[in-house]
C-alpha cells in the first residue's frame, strides 16, 4: 500500500481570530500543521507530500526547516482550488490509480489507528472514500427563521473529516471539472459525488478535530497531551561531554559565548552543552553518537558552531517522527560561573530543540575541588532528554 499526500494549508484562518493563520499557531511544542504532518511524515508507506501555501506565505519558511523536504505549491482562495493545485504538483510523479490522501492542516489529533483503518478498508476499493464520525446528537432542521422545522433521523446522518482517500486521476478529473463550472466543493468527497461516485465512510475517531476557535486549541492540547490522540512512544537519552582548557578568551556554553581567562582545546568550538545535548538526542533515537557524526578528524568540523551539529540531530529526529518533551542539563565546573547567562543558555537551547523554555533546564554544579574539574582544567557537561513519537 502506497499513497500521496495532499495538505491544503493556504487558509488565512479569520475566523480563528488570531494574528497569524491557525494553521502555524503553537499548540504542545509544535504548530498545528506540524501535528497534522506528523502521521504522515512517520509513514514509510507516503511516497510524497505537497503542502499548499499562500502566496508569499511568511510562516511557511521557520516550520520548513524543522520538517524532512517537502514539496509545496501555490494554493487558491478556495479549499478546492488549493487541493487542485498541489495536484498538479504531482503531475508526472503520481500515476492515475495512485492513491491520493488530502487532509486539513487544522486538523492536529490524527492518530495512526485511525491513518491505518482508513488505508486497510480502502485498499482496492475501485473509488475511495473518507474518516468520518456518526451524528451522535438530535439534529433539527430549521427554517430561515431559525424554528425548528422538523427533528432529522441522525441514524444516517455523518460528519466528515480528513484524511479523504481517492485515486489521483479521478480526484483530478473531479476537481478540474467543478473549477470549469465555477462549483467549490467543501471537500473532495463532495466533488467525486459531483461524477456520479459514492464515496465509502470509514469510521474515525472524534476527537480528529478541527480546530476553528481558539477553545479547540485547549481540547486538543488536552489530546495530544495526555497521549489520547497520537500513540506518542517515550525515549530517553543520556550524553556526557568534557573538554580540557586551553588557550582564549571565552568558552561556548549552549550556544552561547561566556567570557573567560581561557577557552578549551576542541576540533570544533568544544561546546560542552551542545554536544552533551547532542549525544543525548543520538542515542534517544537510536542514531549513534555525536563522533559518528561529526568526526573529530574532518576539516568540515574544524572550529564548527555546535549549533549546527544540534539541528541536523533534530532533522534525523524530525524524520523520524520523534519530537523533544524536555531537556535537563547539568554543566560540571569549578569555573566560570554561568549565572548571568543562564537564562540565555536556556532560550539558545530550546529554540534548538523546538520546545518552550519550561522545558529546557540547566544547572551548573562544582566538584568541591576534587578531579581535574576541581583544579579547574577543564569543563563537562551531561544531558538527558526525554524524546516522543509516533
Amino acid at each position: 500500500m502506497r499513497y500521496w499526500l495532499v495538505m491544503p494549508a493556504a487558509g488565512l484562518g479569520r475566523r480563528f481570530g488570531e494574528a497569524i493563520p491557525k494553521q502555524y499557531v503553537s499548540l504542545a511544542g509544535r504548530t498545528v500543521l506540524e501535528w497534522a504532518l506528523a502521521p504522515f511524515l512517520s509513514d514509510p508507506r507516503c511516497m510524497g507530500i505537497v503542502v499548499a501555501l499562500a502566496p508569499g506565505d511568511p510562516h511557511w519558511p521557520a516550520v520548513a526547516r524543522r520538517l524532512p523536504p517537502l514539496t509545496t505549491a501555490v494554493g487558491g482562495m478556495e479549499r478546492s482550488e488549493s487541493v487542485r493545485l498541489a495536484l498538479e504538483a504531482l503531475a508526472g510523479r503520481a500515476a492515475p490509480e495512485d492513491w491520493v490522501l488530502v487532509h486539513d492542516a487544522a486538523r492536529p489529533c490524527l492518530t495512526a489507528a485511525d491513518r491505518d483503518r482508513l488505508l486497510d478498508r480502502l485498499a482496492d476499493h475501485p473509488v475511495g472514500g473518507l474518516l468520518a464520525v456518526r451524528a451522535a446528537d438530535t439534529l433539527k432542521r430549521a427554517g430561515s427563521d431559525d424554528a425548528v422545522d422538523e427533528t432529522v433521523d441522525r441514524s444516517r446522518y455523518w460528519r466528515a473529516l480528513t484524511p479523504q482517500m481517492f485515486r489521483y486521476g479521478r480526484l483530478t478529473e473531479a476537481l478540474e471539472r467543478a473549477a470549469a463550472q465555477r462549483r467549490f466543493p467543501t471537500d473532495e468527497a463532495q466533488a467525486m459525488e459531483w461524477l456520479g461516485e459514492r464515496p465509502v465512510l470509514v469510521e474515525g475517531s472524534a476527537r480528529n478535530i478541527k480546530i476553528t476557535s481558539p477553545e479547540d486549541l485547549e481540547l486538543a492540547a488536552a489530546f495530544l497531551e495526555g497521549g489520547g490522540a497520537v500513540e506518542r512512544k517515550m525515549r530517553i537519552g543520556t550524553g556526557i561531554d568534557v573538554h580540557a582548557f586551553g588557550p582564549g578568551d571565552h568558552v561556548m556554553l549552549g550556544g552561547v559565548r561566556v567570557p573567560h581567562r581561557r577557552g578549551v582545546i576542541a576540533h570544533s568550538d568544544g561546546d560542552v552543552v551542545l554536544h552533551a545535548v547532542c549525544d543525548a538526542l543520538l542515542g534517544a533515537a537510536g542514531l549513534g553518537d555525536i563522533g559518528q557524526h561529526f568526526r573529530d578528524d574532518d576539516p568540515r568540523w574544524a572550529g564548527a558552531d555546535s549549533r549546527e551539529f544540534v539541528r541536523a540531530a533534530m532533522a534525523m529526529l524530525r524524520g523520524r517522527g520523534l519530537s523533544v518533551a524536555n531537556c535537563d542539563v547539568t554543566l560540571l565546573a569549578q569555573e566560570p560561573r554561568i549565572g548571568p547567562y543562564r537564562d540565555e543558555m536556556r532560550r539558545s537551547l530550546a529554540e534548538l530543540l523546538e520546545v518552550e523554555e519550561d522545558r529546557v533546564n540547566i544547572k551548573a554544579t562544582t566538584t568541591e575541588r576534587l578531579g581535574f574539574l576541581g583544579r579547574a582544567e577543564g569543563i563537562a557537561a551531561q544531558a538527558v532528554v526525554l524524546l516522543t513519537g509516533d
